[in-house]
């Protein structure tokens, strides 16, 4: 959801013209292999992650395109693996709660010191800032190269 990226573009190519371009090719982000195969009426672009044991948040990719009388209208989807989606969620989850208990933390004694309270929103703020500068330099680049990919070899 708040992971997800869609991008859309009009390209004077045929859908099957789109397919042969892209169809089988590799895509290297950050020595990372990304394969892009047919399945079910669109492309799929897949990381090969089995040799890496390093801990990232990766990206499946849909190429879905739908033919227009002179051309196709490509849309590109792309969403965290389901084995990669549970831990930033959890973080955004985890900094939500964070903010929002410290809101009710000053709400419910705002006789006391606003210190604590302040303390907590901070934290999370911080937690979050730095999880997205690091979203923006994993997964968002990913999806970022991808769909700059798919749009050069498109147009």
């Amino acid at each position: 959801m708040i992971f997800q990226r869609t991008y859309r573009y009009n390209t004077p190519l045929s859908i099957d013209d789109i397919k042969q371009r892209l169809l089988g090719k590799h895509i290297q982000v950050h020595h990372l292999d990304f394969e892009i195969l047919e399945k079910e009426q669109m492309l799929k672009i897949i990381p090969h992650a089995e040799d890496d044991n390093s801990i990232k948040t990766l990206p499946i990719t849909h190429v879905e395109m739908q033919g227009k009388g002179s051309g196709t209208r490509v849309i590109v989807t792309s969403k965290p693996r389901r084995i990669d989606a549970g831990g930033p969620y959890l973080i955004v989850i985890f900094c939500l709660f964070c903010i929002l208990g410290a809101s009710v933390f000053y709400l419910l004694n705002p006789s006391e010191s606003y210190w604590p309270p302040l303390a907590m929103i901070g934290v999370g703020l911080l937690i979050f800032i730095i999880f997205w500068i690091r979203m923006e330099a994993g997964y968002f680049d990913y999806t970022r190269k991808i769909r700059d990919f798919v749009k050069h070899h498109v147009k």
